[in-house]
């Protein structure tokens, strides 16, 4: 897996997804992520790229760990555009 490439990627379909928030930063919550078709297509595994993108300081979220369902309102803010 190639994670800056992954990382990349994620940050346009979160640009493509999301929206400004009261910060002007782009935000989207994990279940638009998790149920978009080309999100589906693209991650093989997305909590993997979701949670290397937190430890690179790309994305930020509550918690480590994001699960399907249990999760599905949880932000993702874009750290950096």
């Amino acid at each position: 897996m190639n994670v800056p490439h992954e990382i990349g990627l994620l940050v346009e379909e979160m640009q493509r997804l999301g929206s400004k928030n009261a910060n002007g930063q782009t935000s989207v919550k994990f279940g638009v992520l998790f149920n978009d078709d080309r999100c589906a297509n693209i991650f093989e595994a997305l909590v993997g790229t979701l949670r290397a993108a937190k430890k690179k300081k790309v994305v930020d979220f509550q918690g480590e760990l994001l699960l399907q369902g249990v999760h599905d309102n949880v932000e993702i803010v874009l750290l950096q555009d």
